[in-house]
This record gives C-alpha cells, structure tokens and sequence, in this order.
C-alpha cells in the first residue's frame, strides 16, 4: 500500500519538519514507509495574490534537507516540463497535477528522469480516459507510473467521486491512489480561495479501500485554519495516524 502525506505547500522550514516528524513516528508504530509530499510552487491558485511557495530552486533544497535529516522518500509536483530533470534530481516521484495530465511535454519529461510518474486524473475526465496519459508516460520511458482518483467537476464549486473510477484505472496501472483530501475540495467556493469539507476525509479513504485502491494521498498541517494553501480540505496532521491504521 502506497501512502503520501504532506502540506500543500512549502510554507517554512518549520512546516516541514514538524510535519516530517510525525511522518517518521507514524511510519515506526505503524510500519509503514510514508511518502513526504510538499510544493514548491502551486502554479494553479485561484487568485493571482495567493501565495505559491518558495520557487523551484529553494524549495527543492528544503525538500533535500528534509531527505537528509528524516530519512523520508519525496513527492512533489510539477507544472512546466523544464522542472522535470531538476525536480527529479531530489524526489523519488514526480506528480504531475489534474489540471495537467494530457500535457504530452510535461508527461514526456517526468517520465524520461527515471523517478516514479504520478498522474493524478483531471476533473474533466474518467477513470478510463486515464490510459492515454498512462501510456504517454510509458511509451516515454516510465516503468513505474501511478494514477490518482481526485474527483469530478460537478456543476460550479464542487466535486464528486465516481469510485468506480478506481476499479477502472486498475485495469490500466497497478497502482491507484486515493487523493482524500483534494477530493473533498470545494473549488473557488472560498470568495477567490477553494475551500472543502476535511470532516469527509476518513470516509474518502475507507470507500476507496473497497473499491480496490492500493494507494492514499493526503495533505496534512498541524493547523490547516492557518495554512496558506487548501487549508479546509486539510487533513489535522493529528487525526493522520487514526485514518491511516483504520485503512491497515
């Protein structure tokens, strides 16, 4: 079972490591090997005055540190296809967001680094629409690519999950991922910011288990009424450890 966890966006060195932290602790009760996820740059905020993170150069170093001092694997995403070979240089996988997933150039270059491909399907799109995108990676070089369920568009500033989407997406990669948290978005419903529903986010992950997903993305933050970045679908990094040895 694949589990990512980690704040939507690098905020401070100390975010990271009081997340980080947590993770190690969780990964040694429990036995698991949590994947650490943080952006250095969310290049799709809702307002232009949102904040993005530090930038590519600094944030991958905060990321590096974060590998050398925790011992943890890293996920995180990328927008433009030039910060492939620079972002896989430092994490073990590169995600590519929903908005983007039919982009062939971007698709290409996280796949020609060698590092694990997540894909996570756009809102736009079904689970079995999710082949091309899969086999844009594959055909580029990717021998480990994932796909990730994050919801459907439904009407105007809402999602809603079609679970069968994840039986679905097996049929085409191994691993399916659950995004728990993002699936619960509200998007643009928060006056120029996304807001969502974190209380949905335990229940997300459970109905994917029966649906067959081997793999659960959530984002965390010890204080996610503060975070700078999809703060109301936030998991409490408190309430982590419960959701995660339910799903054990």
């Amino acid at each position: 079972m694949k589990l990512i966890a980690g704040p939507c966006v690098i905020e401070s060195a100390e975010l990271l490591d009081a997340v980080a932290e947590r993770l190690v602790a969780i990964n040694r009760r429990l036995g698991t090997e949590i994947i650490f996820k943080a952006s250095f740059d969310k290049a799709n905020r809702t307002s232009l005055n949102s904040f993005r993170g530090p930038g590519i150069e600094k944030g991958l170093q905060m990321l590096a540190d974060v590998r050398s001092k925790w011992g943890l694997r890293l996920l995180t995403d990328i927008h433009e296809a030039w910060q492939a070979e620079l972002a896989g240089e430092v994490v073990d996988v590169l995600q590519i967001p929903a908005f983007l997933c039919r982009q062939t150039d971007l698709l290409a270059a996280a796949a020609k680094t060698g590092k694990t491909v997540n894909i996570k399907k756009a809102q736009f799109l079904s689970g079995a629409d999710m082949r091309y995108p899969y086999e844009k990676a594959l055909e580029s070089g990717a021998t480990d690519i994932w796909l990730t369920e994050r919801g459907n568009a439904f009407g105007y500033n809402n999602l809603v999950v079609d679970f069968r989407n994840i039986p679905d997406m097996l049929r085409i990669s191994p691993t399916v991922v659950m995004d728990c948290t993002h699936s619960v978005q509200r998007p643009g419903a928060g006056n120029g910011t996304t807001s969502g529903n974190r209380e949905f986010v335990p229940a997300m992950a459970l109905a994917a288990k029966a649906f067959g997903a081997n793999g659960y993305f959530f984002e965390v933050h010890p204080d996610p009424d503060r975070a700078k970045s999809d703060g109301p679908n936030m998991l409490r990094l408190d309430d982590l450890e419960g959701v995660v040895e339910s799903l054990l």
